[in-house]
């Protein structure tokens, strides 16, 4: 809830959402309609005031739980620079699991085994395709790589739900086409938890399930052809 006019409004208004594993979601509506603040919901970022949300059977209102929530389900935003925090591909991968208190040996261990081509492995680097440039400066990439980048610090975890917040507003039609391929193929061949918020049709068209939001109510669900 937030109050303007000295009246209070409620940005998330009596919503009912159950995803399945492995589900692709999209999540559409005009700006201001709830979908930011429900994908920050969803990350344990905000918490509502009222009514639950549970992420893997986790409540995000109990504290001791707040961690593997946020281990759980990954956010990618939708500015591709503000998400670069190294000036080394490897080093900002890396960065995610720093902050989770993994020990270094074990995130040198992935990193590396992710980057390399040979390895036989389906991690986090190798399936964002960025094994290529794994020792390149990430400010240096393109909108679409940098959002990869930050794809793949979400997918360091086991059985990931992974959130879109408008991950491809800010990209050029080639980088939102590099990403959305991406998503789709994580999505349908790793089967990871896909919540796709976006104000472009033709990337919900693709979603298994479409949710349409207005005034922090869902004003229509369905799927893409329905919608």
């Amino acid at each position: 809830e937030y109050i303007t006019d000295e009246n209070t409004l409620k940005a998330i208004d009596n919503l009912d959402l159950q995803v399945k594993e492995g589900e692709f979601v999209a999540i559409i509506g005009h700006n201001g309609s709830g979908k930011s603040t429900l994908s920050k919901n969803l990350n344990a970022i905000l918490f509502p005031t009222e009514g639950n949300i549970l992420i893997n059977k986790m409540d995000t209102r109990e504290e001791d739980k707040l961690w593997d929530i946020r281990q759980t389900a990954g956010m990618v935003f939708q500015n591709p620079d503000n998400q670069i925090v190294a000036t080394v591909v490897e080093e900002d991968v890396a960065f995610g699991p720093e902050n989770l208190g993994i020990e270094p040996n074990e995130i040198r261990k992935r990193v590396i085994e992710a980057a390399c081509k040979d390895s036989g492995l389906e991690d986090f680097i190798k399936e964002v395709s960025l094994d290529h440039v794994v020792g390149q400066n990430g400010a240096m990439l393109s909108g679409g790589q940098k959002q990869k980048i930050a794809l793949a610090r979400a997918l360091v975890h086991d059985k990931p739900i992974i959130i879109f917040d408008e991950a491809t507003a800010m990209l050029d039609p080639s980088g939102r086409k590099e990403v959305m391929k991406t998503i789709k193929r994580l999505n349908k061949e790793e089967n990871i938890t896909t919540l796709h918020i976006t104000h472009f049709m033709e990337e919900a068209v693709d979603a298994d399930r479409v949710i349409v939001m207005e005034k922090g109510k869902k004003l229509l669900e369905g799927t893409p052809k329905e919608v």
